[in-house]
């Protein structure tokens, strides 16, 4: 089962939590991961309506997930606890001259990460971060450039991006294997 809606939108979003405790009688763990770019641009650049846009979903979408998972979960409301991640990588990784308001919606969701837990952690969630780093999604495309990702990647230390699906291929230099890292 799953649910989708635009997590810009309360409506939308209680909307697929109440379509989850429908389908499955409770909720035991969400992963907060909605994030949007725009095409890259210095901040000096930037329109309100962009700004808005990209904090609507990435900063306001995230705390109304989190909002309605402790509603959901927290034992002082009823549930059984359970355990919520937040992805967030740019608040460490930057946006420099291009994304910088990716970068500090982010950030936002590093905080909101430390505050739940010690908020959520006496009802019974767990709440966690994970920082994947830079990862080869359609983000990339969606900010207008379609190498980013690669490009990116050479600055990692492994020289280039992971992918979604955890595979990378390499081949073996002594007989040319392909192997899944």
């Amino acid at each position: 089962m799953s649910a989708q809606g635009d997590v810009s939108d309360e409506a939308e979003i209680v909307a697929m939590f109440d379509a989850t405790k429908q389908a499955f009688g409770k909720l035991d763990g969400v992963v907060n991961n909605a994030g949007i770019v725009a095409p890259g641009s210095s901040l000096a650049d930037m329109d309100i309506a962009r700004m808005k846009r990209v904090f609507d979903v990435n900063v306001l979408g995230a705390y109304l997930c989190a909002r309605e998972a402790a509603r959901r979960m927290s034992t002082s409301h009823g549930g059984k606890g359970g355990s919520l991640v937040n992805i967030s990588a740019a608040a460490r990784l930057g946006g420099l001259g291009e994304y910088v308001d990716y970068a500090e919606s982010k950030g936002a969701i590093d905080t909101l990460t430390i505050v739940l837990a010690k908020e959520l952690g006496r009802n019974g969630v767990r709440v966690n971060a994970i920082r994947p780093g830079l990862i080869e999604t359609d983000i990339h495309a969606s900010g207008g450039k379609l190498d980013r990702a690669q490009v990116m990647g050479l600055t990692t230390p492994v020289g280039r991006p992971a992918t979604a699906d955890g595979s990378v291929s390499r081949s073996c230099g002594c007989c040319r294997m392909r192997r899944r890292m």
